[in-house]
């Protein structure tokens, strides 16, 4: 691997300090944005070479990344060696990231949340945390089939939801708007 451009090198640092605010650490975000940007799969030895990280390091943010499936192995025909690459489809990487996280912190939260809820409470307290908790499962699991819902979309139909933004909230306001205008009623008469 050449050495890389200072547009590369910028990038990759800066995923290394953001990598500690998404709960992964410096190296690992700096070797994922590596393969990301790479124009072609690379091996574990261009990328140590290419961050000037020790070759254990980067064997261990391989193995993390691929824990998390941001990576995919790749062997070349007559080379012994493994190569790395990323997908290059951004929707690719957020829906395996989201999937990840859910598997990794939702699923938990809900199965106990669900175990919770199952408990018949014994005081006043219980009772109150237990409404609380069923708030928030409900909450998640509303959130989790949105979730469901929007990760069978394809990219482009994905896109066209997010661009809507506050259209979506507009278009989910107007049957109230149009029953109140129906019943001779304003927005003004409301108040």
């Amino acid at each position: 691997m050449n050495a890389m451009s200072p547009l590369v090198r910028s990038f990759v640092a800066h995923f290394g300090e953001m990598g500690s605010r998404w709960g992964i650490n410096r190296t690992v975000g700096q070797i994922y944005a590596l393969i990301f940007v790479s124009p072609q799969a690379i091996n574990a030895d261009e990328i140590a070479e290419a961050l000037e990280f020790s070759r254990s390091n980067v064997s261990m943010g391989l193995k993390e990344l691929q824990a998390w499936r941001l990576v995919k192995l790749r062997h070349l025909s007559g080379d012994r060696r493994e190569y790395f690459e990323a997908p290059s489809d951004a929707w690719e990487i957020f829906r395996t990231l989201a999937e990840e996280r859910r598997r990794r912190e939702i699923e938990p939260t809900l199965s106990m949340l669900r175990n919770a809820l199952l408990e018949t409470p014994t005081c006043e307290e219980d009772r109150v945390a237990q409404e609380r908790m069923r708030g928030m499962h409900d909450l998640i699991e509303l959130m989790t089939t949105w979730f469901d819902d929007v990760q069978k979309m394809d990219s482009q139909t994905l896109g066209q939801l997010m661009k809507m933004g506050s259209k979506v909230q507009k278009m989910l306001e107007l049957p109230g708007r149009i029953g109140r205008a129906v019943s001779g009623k304003s927005s003004l008469d409301q108040g």
